[in-house]
């Protein structure tokens, strides 16, 4: 219980519901990252949700090959999502 407490405070894990990363979450984003055309509502849902998993995500060099952080910047800013300072 404490180990779980240090980690919500120190922003690893979500103080609310615990979210399981799974980037493939994210598929409904495919058309926002592979073309100029926005997000749609279930991929602003997706990334709203997948939130917590982004540093995770950003420092996972084979997923660098599909999204590029400034992609990934781009559709979370469009979804009114922040990207944590990871």
């Amino acid at each position: 219980m404490i180990i779980a407490a240090m980690m919500v405070f120190m922003g690893q894990l979500p103080a609310a519901t615990a979210v399981t990363c799974n980037y493939m979450e994210l598929v409904p984003c495919a058309g926002a990252i592979s073309s100029s055309q926005p997000p749609s509502g279930s991929c602003c849902s997706k990334v709203r949700e997948q939130r917590p998993c982004f540093c995770g995500y950003l420092r996972n060099p084979s997923l660098r090959q599909f999204v590029s952080p400034a992609a990934a910047q781009k559709i979370a800013s469009q979804c009114g999502v922040s990207i944590p300072q990871c």
